[in-house]
């Protein structure tokens, strides 16, 4: 099984490349379980033709130990399951501590064991990572983390204390940087600035996406540009990722092997 955490700034479009990469993999015939990690629970709208699904969160707060696994994993388009970690009431609680209580649910239930996922994409906002939001790296969830950053100077300051974060917990044992995802919006100097983020990472860019209106006219579908756009150069785009996601994560394979 394959895990992967996908970090990087809010608004970044992390959750729209998590949900084509997800997508992507499902078309290659890869099982796949998508879990957002984000207290506003929005991570797989795009696979629900854009309804958000109960969180984990709320449905433990509804219904607490009764709460079944097949209430907490929801199937989205291509067969992708789906899991929305939640957050706590705006202004009551710890976001991160959600996250967590949301991961101890599906362990208790089994998750992984009975759906037996050969891929789980989480799908965690960067702006802080610390508390909840480091758990996909620092607790074995995750074997590789995938940065998303466009040129912009916050995003990549984000994605720079993310890698920090990353190697950190790389240096104890936990999930390794696999690499970047780079998300053009278009800026002065934007592959200049991001190869050198690369650089200062010791990482590389593994694949790179640019802006497409198709984007925003999929969401506004409520779907992915894999399932509106199947045949467009952007879902070819966001195939290629999933390649090199893969080919990411089994460069890392061969060299434990050979360790």
């Amino acid at each position: 099984m394959l895990k992967i955490a996908v970090y990087g700034k809010g608004g970044i479009g992390k959750s729209t490349i998590s949900s084509n990469l997800s997508v992507a993999l499902s078309e290659r015939g890869y099982k796949v379980m998508q879990i957002g990690c984000d207290p506003k629970a929005d991570s797989t709208i795009q696979l629900h033709q854009g309804h958000t699904v109960t969180s984990i969160l709320d449905i433990i707060r509804a219904r607490g130990d009764k709460a079944g696994l097949d209430e907490l994993v929801t199937e989205g388009s291509g067969g992708v399951l789906c899991a929305e970690a939640g957050g706590p009431t705006p202004g009551m609680g710890c976001a991160g501590r959600g996250i967590i209580t949301a991961f101890e649910a599906l362990e208790e239930r089994n998750a992984f064991e009975v759906y037996k996922p050969d891929v789980v994409i989480y799908d965690v906002l960067g702006d802080v990572v610390c508390g909840g939001f480091a758990m996909p790296i620092r607790e074995g969830y995750a074997d590789k983390v995938f940065i998303v950053t466009s040129g912009e100077n916050m995003a990549i300051y984000a994605a720079a204390n993310i890698a920090a974060a990353v190697k950190s917990f790389e240096a104890r044992g936990y999930a390794s940087l696999g690499g970047i995802l780079l998300n053009r919006r278009g800026v002065k100097r934007e592959q200049e600035k991001v190869e050198e983020l690369a650089e200062d990472m010791e990482t590389e860019i593994i694949a790179s996406l640019d802006y497409s209106s198709l984007v925003g006219e999929a969401e506004e579908l409520g779907k992915t540009v894999m399932e509106a756009y199947p045949d467009s150069d952007m879902a070819g785009q966001y195939r290629k990722m999933a390649d090199a996601v893969l080919a990411a994560c089994r460069e890392e394979e061969v060299k434990k092997a050979y360790a």
